[in-house]
């Protein structure tokens, strides 16, 4: 399924909410919280959870007939995503989906005793959320995003379709551990590729335009745009401003490219939520986050818009295209 049939999904199991209030049917009734990195008003973000919903229907799972789902959205901070958390926590869930790095470390600052799957998480051990991959430990498991690795691919992806590149930006959020990482790995790259690196910080929509069009005003300027909820929060202003100030950028996951972004590369977060389903039904059935590992990917998308790089005069190369899981045009 694509986007436009999750959220068909998702308007269709919301009319099934206010069931919920007319009392248990024969089934037992479950609880589970769903604490969103995005807003509520953001059409990908209802996709990604039209996604989570889809995985926990071919479970079994019916809204109204044998679960309530409480859902929290947000953007903010530390303290609205803790405020959230107390909130969905207090409703008493079976468990919790924690959707994106930003919101987990909240979640566990409230509970480390309710069942919690995350989804779209880079370095659950680094980030101390996990005891390892294999045996996580406590209250938490579900599955990362990628490897801080991968982060220097966005730099090579970035000199193969923009040769003449020497200088490049690159957006990253300090609040939350994987930005300055991933800054880190592309910084050890750079060397290697003969490109000086600019960090530019993702807080408020007035410092990204200041920031980019300061970078702009040098010539053989590129941009990369590392993983958070808060670039996706602002990602039209992003890939608007990298056309104005023609900056050739390489983005995390395929909304961008698929919004005129020029490449993404990265892992099907809505495959990730699909199967953070399965592990939220195996929890509900009996199962210990403790004892179930943490997953990577198990899909990458690599996602070239033509139509971008024509108007920023790049001529793609063939074999960069035949890569491609998705050109287009």
């Amino acid at each position: 399924m694509r986007r436009r049939e999750f959220i068909t999904l998702l308007g269709g199991a919301a009319t099934m909410w206010p069931l919920a209030a007319r009392g248990q049917q024969a089934q037992r009734m479950r609880r589970i919280g769903v604490l969103m990195g995005l807003a509520a008003t953001d059409a990908e973000g209802q996709g990604r959870l039209a996604a989570f919903l889809q995985g926990l229907q071919e479970f079994g799972w019916a809204i109204g007939r044998n679960v309530i789902i409480d859902i929290r959205w947000s953007t903010g901070n530390n303290t609205d995503f803790r405020k959230y958390a107390m909130e969905l926590v207090a409703l008493g869930p079976e468990v919790i989906l924690a959707y994106s790095s930003a919101v987990v470390a909240p979640l566990l600052q409230v509970t480390r005793t309710v069942p919690i799957v995350f989804a779209v998480v880079v370095d659950p051990v680094g980030a101390g959320y996990v005891d390892s991959l294999a045996r996580p430990g406590g209250n938490i498991t579900g599955f990362t995003v990628f490897e801080y690795s991968m982060s220097g691919k966005w730099l090579q992806l970035l000199k193969e379709i923009a040769p003449g590149v020497t200088r490049v930006a690159v957006l990253r959020d300090p609040s939350i551990a994987s930005g300055p990482a991933e800054f880190a790995v592309i910084q050890a790259a750079a060397p290697s590729l003969g490109v000086e690196l600019r960090p530019v910080d993702v807080r408020d929509e007035g410092e990204i335009e200041r920031a980019l069009a300061l970078f702009a005003q040098s010539p053989n300027g590129g941009l990369i745009v590392t993983g958070s909820p808060q670039a996706i929060s602002h990602r039209d202003l992003i890939i608007a401003s990298a056309a104005r100030h023609r900056l050739p950028a390489v983005y995390f996951v395929r909304v961008w490219a698929a919004a005129g972004g020029l490449i993404s590369y990265g892992p099907d977060v809505f495959d990730q939520l699909r199967r953070a389903a399965g592990y939220v039904d195996r929890i509900l059935k009996g199962d210990k986050p403790a004892d179930m590992p943490v997953q990577a990917p198990t899909k990458y998308e690599l996602v070239i818009n033509l139509k971008t790089a024509k108007a920023l005069g790049l001529n793609v190369p063939l074999g960069l295209q035949q890569r491609a899981d998705e050109v287009i045009e």
